[in-house]
Protein backbone atom coordinates (compact mmCIF):
# COMPACT_ATOMS: atom_id res chain seq x y z
CA UNK A 1 0.00 0.00 0.00
CA UNK A 2 1.44 3.35 -1.05
CA UNK A 3 1.65 6.00 1.66
CA UNK A 4 0.71 9.59 0.92
CA UNK A 5 3.66 11.75 -0.18
CA UNK A 6 5.19 13.88 2.53
CA UNK A 7 4.60 17.63 2.24
CA UNK A 8 7.68 19.58 1.15
CA UNK A 9 9.83 20.80 4.04
CA UNK A 10 8.98 24.07 5.77
CA UNK A 11 10.69 25.84 8.66
CA UNK A 12 8.98 27.19 11.78
CA UNK A 13 8.97 30.95 12.38
CA UNK A 14 11.67 30.65 15.04
CA UNK A 15 13.86 28.61 12.67
CA UNK A 16 13.26 31.15 9.89
CA UNK A 17 14.24 34.02 12.17
CA UNK A 18 17.36 32.13 13.26
CA UNK A 19 18.30 31.47 9.63
CA UNK A 20 17.95 35.16 8.74
CA UNK A 21 19.43 36.49 12.01
CA UNK A 22 22.88 37.57 10.80
CA UNK A 23 21.57 39.18 7.62
CA UNK A 24 18.75 40.92 9.48
CA UNK A 25 21.24 42.32 12.03
CA UNK A 26 23.14 43.92 9.15
CA UNK A 27 19.91 45.27 7.68
CA UNK A 28 18.91 46.77 11.04
CA UNK A 29 22.33 48.42 11.39
CA UNK A 30 22.01 49.87 7.89
CA UNK A 31 18.48 51.11 8.62
CA UNK A 32 19.65 52.98 11.70
CA UNK A 33 22.67 54.44 9.91
CA UNK A 34 20.65 55.65 6.94
CA UNK A 35 17.75 56.87 9.07
CA UNK A 36 20.02 59.52 10.63
CA UNK A 37 19.27 63.16 9.86
CA UNK A 38 20.45 66.47 11.27
CA UNK A 39 16.76 67.28 11.81
CA UNK A 40 16.13 66.06 15.34
CA UNK A 41 12.40 65.38 14.93
CA UNK A 42 13.09 63.03 12.00
CA UNK A 43 15.44 61.01 14.21
CA UNK A 44 12.93 60.92 17.05
CA UNK A 45 9.92 59.83 14.99
CA UNK A 46 11.91 57.49 12.74
CA UNK A 47 13.61 55.72 15.63
CA UNK A 48 10.30 55.48 17.50
CA UNK A 49 8.56 53.57 14.73
CA UNK A 50 11.58 51.60 13.46
CA UNK A 51 12.43 50.70 17.05
CA UNK A 52 8.89 49.47 17.74
CA UNK A 53 9.99 46.02 16.68
CA UNK A 54 7.76 43.83 14.59
CA UNK A 55 8.83 40.82 12.59
CA UNK A 56 10.50 42.79 9.74
CA UNK A 57 8.71 40.34 7.47
CA UNK A 58 9.09 42.24 4.20
CA UNK A 59 12.88 42.74 4.32
CA UNK A 60 13.23 39.17 5.58
CA UNK A 61 11.31 37.95 2.54
CA UNK A 62 13.76 39.68 0.21
CA UNK A 63 16.74 38.16 2.02
CA UNK A 64 15.21 34.67 2.07
CA UNK A 65 14.22 34.80 -1.60
CA UNK A 66 17.74 35.81 -2.58
CA UNK A 67 19.22 33.16 -0.30
CA UNK A 68 16.92 30.44 -1.64
CA UNK A 69 18.31 31.18 -5.09
CA UNK A 70 21.95 31.26 -4.01
CA UNK A 71 22.62 34.95 -3.38
CA UNK A 72 23.79 36.77 -0.26
CA UNK A 73 25.48 40.14 -0.17
CA UNK A 74 25.46 43.81 0.72
CA UNK A 75 23.13 44.65 -2.15
CA UNK A 76 20.44 42.42 -0.61
CA UNK A 77 20.92 44.16 2.74
CA UNK A 78 20.52 47.55 1.08
CA UNK A 79 17.37 46.58 -0.81
CA UNK A 80 15.93 44.96 2.32
CA UNK A 81 16.41 48.30 4.09
CA UNK A 82 14.68 50.05 1.19
CA UNK A 83 11.68 47.74 1.51
CA UNK A 84 11.49 48.37 5.26
CA UNK A 85 11.69 52.15 4.80
CA UNK A 86 8.83 52.02 2.28
CA UNK A 87 6.76 49.86 4.63
CA UNK A 88 7.46 52.15 7.59
CA UNK A 89 6.46 55.21 5.56
CA UNK A 90 3.14 53.55 4.73
CA UNK A 91 2.55 52.80 8.43
CA UNK A 92 3.09 56.45 9.35
CA UNK A 93 0.68 57.59 6.65
CA UNK A 94 -1.85 54.84 7.39
CA UNK A 95 -2.09 55.76 11.06
CA UNK A 96 -2.78 59.39 10.19
CA UNK A 97 -5.48 58.51 7.64
CA UNK A 98 -7.04 55.93 9.99
CA UNK A 99 -6.69 58.20 13.05
CA UNK A 100 -5.15 55.22 14.86
CA UNK A 101 -3.72 55.63 18.33
CA UNK A 102 -2.29 52.14 18.93
CA UNK A 103 0.10 49.97 16.90
CA UNK A 104 2.06 46.95 18.17
CA UNK A 105 0.85 47.75 21.66
CA UNK A 106 2.29 51.28 21.68
CA UNK A 107 0.91 54.71 20.92
CA UNK A 108 1.25 55.57 17.24
CA UNK A 109 3.67 58.28 16.14
CA UNK A 110 0.79 60.57 15.21
CA UNK A 111 -0.66 60.14 18.70
CA UNK A 112 2.70 61.23 20.17
CA UNK A 113 3.90 63.94 17.75
CA UNK A 114 0.79 64.81 15.75
CA UNK A 115 -0.34 64.20 12.19
CA UNK A 116 1.90 66.75 10.46
CA UNK A 117 5.11 65.26 11.86
CA UNK A 118 4.02 61.73 10.97
CA UNK A 119 3.17 62.59 7.37
CA UNK A 120 6.38 64.55 6.82
CA UNK A 121 8.64 61.90 8.37
CA UNK A 122 6.84 59.33 6.22
CA UNK A 123 7.76 61.47 3.21
CA UNK A 124 11.37 61.56 4.42
CA UNK A 125 11.44 57.75 4.62
CA UNK A 126 10.06 57.44 1.08
CA UNK A 127 12.71 59.81 -0.27
CA UNK A 128 15.47 58.09 1.71
CA UNK A 129 14.40 54.74 0.27
CA UNK A 130 14.81 56.14 -3.24
CA UNK A 131 18.26 57.47 -2.40
CA UNK A 132 19.25 53.97 -1.27
CA UNK A 133 17.90 52.23 -4.37
CA UNK A 134 19.52 54.74 -6.74
CA UNK A 135 22.92 53.98 -5.18
CA UNK A 136 22.68 50.45 -6.59
CA UNK A 137 22.48 51.89 -10.13
CA UNK A 138 20.20 49.15 -11.43
CA UNK A 139 17.34 50.39 -13.58
CA UNK A 140 15.23 47.24 -13.15
CA UNK A 141 15.39 47.60 -9.35
CA UNK A 142 14.25 51.21 -9.60
CA UNK A 143 11.45 50.29 -12.01
CA UNK A 144 10.08 47.58 -9.70
CA UNK A 145 10.15 49.80 -6.62
CA UNK A 146 8.78 52.87 -8.43
CA UNK A 147 5.86 50.81 -9.74
CA UNK A 148 5.35 49.33 -6.29
CA UNK A 149 5.26 52.62 -4.41
CA UNK A 150 2.87 54.03 -7.00
CA UNK A 151 0.55 51.03 -6.55
CA UNK A 152 0.71 51.44 -2.76
CA UNK A 153 -0.35 55.09 -3.10
CA UNK A 154 -3.23 54.01 -5.34
CA UNK A 155 -4.22 51.48 -2.69
CA UNK A 156 -4.31 54.16 0.00
CA UNK A 157 -6.66 56.28 -2.10
CA UNK A 158 -8.77 53.27 -3.07
CA UNK A 159 -9.15 52.30 0.58
CA UNK A 160 -10.17 55.86 1.41
CA UNK A 161 -12.97 55.58 -1.15
CA UNK A 162 -14.27 52.49 0.64
CA UNK A 163 -14.29 53.98 4.15
CA UNK A 164 -17.84 53.85 5.52
CA UNK A 165 -18.94 52.28 2.25
CA UNK A 166 -21.30 49.36 2.87
CA UNK A 167 -21.26 48.48 -0.83
CA UNK A 168 -17.65 47.28 -0.62
CA UNK A 169 -17.74 43.70 -1.88
CA UNK A 170 -15.11 40.97 -1.80
CA UNK A 171 -13.68 41.92 -5.21
CA UNK A 172 -13.23 45.56 -4.16
CA UNK A 173 -11.70 44.46 -0.86
CA UNK A 174 -9.17 42.29 -2.70
CA UNK A 175 -8.25 45.16 -5.02
CA UNK A 176 -7.39 47.28 -1.99
CA UNK A 177 -5.23 44.68 -0.27
CA UNK A 178 -3.45 43.84 -3.51
CA UNK A 179 -2.15 47.40 -3.68
CA UNK A 180 -1.80 48.15 0.02
CA UNK A 181 -0.13 44.90 1.09
CA UNK A 182 0.47 42.27 -1.56
CA UNK A 183 2.45 44.36 -4.05
CA UNK A 184 5.22 45.12 -1.51
CA UNK A 185 5.50 41.43 -0.59
CA UNK A 186 5.74 40.63 -4.32
CA UNK A 187 8.36 43.32 -4.91
CA UNK A 188 10.48 42.01 -2.03
CA UNK A 189 10.53 38.45 -3.29
CA UNK A 190 10.97 39.44 -6.96
CA UNK A 191 13.91 41.67 -6.03
CA UNK A 192 15.51 38.76 -4.17
CA UNK A 193 15.26 36.67 -7.34
CA UNK A 194 16.57 39.57 -9.45
CA UNK A 195 19.64 39.99 -7.24
CA UNK A 196 20.30 36.26 -7.57
CA UNK A 197 20.54 36.70 -11.35
CA UNK A 198 17.74 34.26 -12.11
CA UNK A 199 15.76 34.07 -15.34
CA UNK A 200 12.46 35.83 -15.98
CA UNK A 201 10.38 32.74 -15.17
CA UNK A 202 11.97 32.36 -11.74
CA UNK A 203 11.55 36.06 -10.99
CA UNK A 204 7.87 35.72 -11.93
CA UNK A 205 7.50 32.66 -9.70
CA UNK A 206 8.91 34.58 -6.73
CA UNK A 207 6.66 37.53 -7.56
CA UNK A 208 3.63 35.20 -7.59
CA UNK A 209 4.73 33.69 -4.29
CA UNK A 210 5.02 37.13 -2.66
CA UNK A 211 1.74 38.41 -4.08
CA UNK A 212 -0.24 35.40 -2.84
CA UNK A 213 1.51 35.52 0.52
CA UNK A 214 0.54 39.17 0.85
CA UNK A 215 -3.12 38.35 0.24
CA UNK A 216 -2.98 35.51 2.77
CA UNK A 217 -1.24 37.64 5.37
CA UNK A 218 -3.67 40.57 5.11
CA UNK A 219 -6.82 38.44 5.13
CA UNK A 220 -5.53 36.58 8.18
CA UNK A 221 -4.77 39.95 9.81
CA UNK A 222 -8.33 41.10 9.15
CA UNK A 223 -9.66 37.91 10.73
CA UNK A 224 -7.64 38.64 13.86
CA UNK A 225 -9.25 42.07 14.11
CA UNK A 226 -12.48 40.25 15.01
CA UNK A 227 -10.93 37.29 16.83
CA UNK A 228 -8.10 38.65 18.96
CA UNK A 229 -7.51 41.38 21.53
CA UNK A 230 -5.24 44.35 22.20
CA UNK A 231 -2.88 42.38 24.44
CA UNK A 232 -2.24 39.84 21.69
CA UNK A 233 -2.52 41.91 18.52
CA UNK A 234 -1.19 45.24 19.76
CA UNK A 235 -4.33 46.99 18.55
CA UNK A 236 -7.93 47.16 19.70
CA UNK A 237 -10.55 44.57 18.79
CA UNK A 238 -12.79 46.00 16.08
CA UNK A 239 -10.37 48.73 14.99
CA UNK A 240 -11.32 48.15 11.36
CA UNK A 241 -14.98 48.69 12.19
CA UNK A 242 -14.15 51.83 14.17
CA UNK A 243 -12.35 53.15 11.07
CA UNK A 244 -15.34 52.37 8.84
CA UNK A 245 -13.55 49.57 6.97
CA UNK A 246 -15.60 46.62 5.77
CA UNK A 247 -13.08 43.76 5.70
CA UNK A 248 -13.74 40.21 4.55
CA UNK A 249 -15.40 38.82 7.72
CA UNK A 250 -17.96 41.63 7.73
CA UNK A 251 -18.35 41.63 3.95
CA UNK A 252 -19.17 37.91 4.05
CA UNK A 253 -21.55 38.40 6.98
CA UNK A 254 -23.44 41.09 5.05
CA UNK A 255 -23.63 38.91 1.94
CA UNK A 256 -25.00 36.02 4.01
CA UNK A 257 -27.46 38.04 6.15
CA UNK A 258 -31.18 38.38 5.52
CA UNK A 259 -32.48 41.77 4.38
CA UNK A 260 -33.19 43.34 7.83
CA UNK A 261 -29.82 42.29 9.26
CA UNK A 262 -28.03 43.40 6.10
CA UNK A 263 -29.58 46.86 6.39
CA UNK A 264 -28.55 47.05 10.04
CA UNK A 265 -24.97 46.06 9.18
CA UNK A 266 -24.89 48.60 6.35
CA UNK A 267 -25.90 51.33 8.79
CA UNK A 268 -23.20 50.23 11.24
CA UNK A 269 -20.53 50.45 8.51
CA UNK A 270 -21.79 53.86 7.34
CA UNK A 271 -21.60 55.20 10.91
CA UNK A 272 -18.38 53.32 11.82
CA UNK A 273 -20.35 52.42 14.94
CA UNK A 274 -17.88 50.64 17.22
CA UNK A 275 -20.59 50.56 19.89
CA UNK A 276 -22.38 48.02 17.70
CA UNK A 277 -19.40 45.63 17.77
CA UNK A 278 -21.35 42.93 19.70
CA UNK A 279 -24.00 42.93 16.93
CA UNK A 280 -21.30 42.67 14.27
CA UNK A 281 -19.55 39.83 16.08
CA UNK A 282 -22.85 37.97 16.35
CA UNK A 283 -23.52 38.42 12.63
CA UNK A 284 -20.01 37.25 11.78
CA UNK A 285 -20.45 34.19 13.97
CA UNK A 286 -23.87 33.39 12.50
CA UNK A 287 -22.43 33.53 8.96
CA UNK A 288 -19.36 31.49 9.97
CA UNK A 289 -17.49 34.38 8.38
CA UNK A 290 -14.23 33.86 10.25
CA UNK A 291 -13.97 30.29 8.97
CA UNK A 292 -14.80 31.50 5.45
CA UNK A 293 -12.14 34.20 5.65
CA UNK A 294 -9.54 31.79 7.03
CA UNK A 295 -10.33 29.46 4.15
CA UNK A 296 -9.75 32.26 1.64
CA UNK A 297 -6.44 33.11 3.33
CA UNK A 298 -5.43 29.44 3.19
CA UNK A 299 -6.20 29.30 -0.53
CA UNK A 300 -3.79 32.17 -1.14
CA UNK A 301 -1.16 30.62 1.14
CA UNK A 302 -1.39 27.38 -0.82
CA UNK A 303 -1.02 29.31 -4.07
CA UNK A 304 2.10 30.95 -2.64
CA UNK A 305 3.61 27.54 -1.89
CA UNK A 306 2.61 26.23 -5.31
CA UNK A 307 4.53 29.08 -6.97
CA UNK A 308 7.74 27.66 -5.48
CA UNK A 309 7.36 24.25 -7.11
CA UNK A 310 10.34 23.23 -9.19
CA UNK A 311 12.85 25.47 -7.42
CA UNK A 312 15.90 23.71 -5.94
CA UNK A 313 15.43 22.63 -2.33
CA UNK A 314 17.33 24.64 0.27
CA UNK A 315 16.91 26.09 3.74
CA UNK A 316 15.88 29.36 2.14
CA UNK A 317 13.13 27.67 0.14
CA UNK A 318 11.91 25.81 3.24
CA UNK A 319 11.81 29.18 5.03
CA UNK A 320 9.62 30.69 2.29
CA UNK A 321 7.23 27.75 2.61
CA UNK A 322 7.24 28.17 6.37
CA UNK A 323 6.20 31.82 6.06
CA UNK A 324 3.28 30.84 3.83
CA UNK A 325 2.08 28.42 6.51
CA UNK A 326 2.79 30.85 9.35
CA UNK A 327 0.73 33.59 7.65
CA UNK A 328 -2.50 31.70 8.23
CA UNK A 329 -1.75 30.08 11.61
CA UNK A 330 -0.42 33.07 13.57
CA UNK A 331 -2.28 34.75 16.41
CA UNK A 332 -0.79 38.24 15.99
Amino acid sequence: MNSAPLPPPALSLSAIQALALDDMAQVDALIRTRLASDVVLINQVGEYIIGAGGKRLRPMLLLLAARALGHRGEDSHQLAAVVEFIHTATLLHDDVVDESDLRRGRRTANAVWGNAASVLVGDFLYSRSFQLMVELERMEVMRILADTTNAIAEGEVLQLLHVRNPDTDEAAYLRVIERKTAVLFAAATRLGALLAGTDAATQQALHDYGLNLGYAFQIADDVLDYASDAATMGKNLGDDLAEGKATLPLIHAMAWADAPLRERLRAIVEQADIGALPEVLAAIQAADALAYSRSRASTYAQAAEAALQGLPESEGLAALRGLARYAVTRDR
